[in-house]
């Protein structure tokens, strides 16, 4: 019977002990809460961002030569877009830094349009017939 009594008394120790931890992992869930509020949508969009990266990698790599021009049409055309969203990022944005970064998405949209718009008209000049 001793056996069965010590048994049920280290039973009885864990069970509280098994409360304890029960009891911390609940006030550390709470304290980490604001926390993980804050950080889950930065880390989606980050992810969201890394595979943009790659697939865009992937995408731009694998294009024939044949099929660069419409591609850069279609770039330009998306890179508008990007300008459109950066500039209303950067006029609702409330603190100097978000502004910094949405003024820098304009400019660097904007390169690339102009840039994509040089580049085209280059490849289509290849194409043309030389005058004289």
């Amino acid at each position: 019977m001793s056996t069965q009594t010590e048994l049920a008394n280290q039973a009885a120790a864990l069970a509280v002990k098994a409360q304890e931890v029960a009891l911390l992992a609940q006030r550390a869930a709470e304290a980490a809460a604001p926390m993980a509020a804050a950080a889950q949508p930065f880390l989606l969009l980050l992810t969201i961002f890394l595979m943009a990266c790659f697939v865009g990698y992937y995408v731009v790599w694998s294009v024939t030569p044949a099929l660069h021009s419409p591609l850069m049409g279609v770039t330009n055309a998306i890179s508008s877009v990007i300008v459109v969203g950066a500039i209303l990022a950067a006029a609702g944005a409330e603190s100097g830094t978000a502004r910094f970064f949405g003024f820098l998405a304009v400019v660097l949209a904007s390169v690339n349009i102009f840039g994509g718009f040089l580049v085209t008209r280059r490849m289509l000049s290849m194409f043309q017939k030389k005058k004289g």
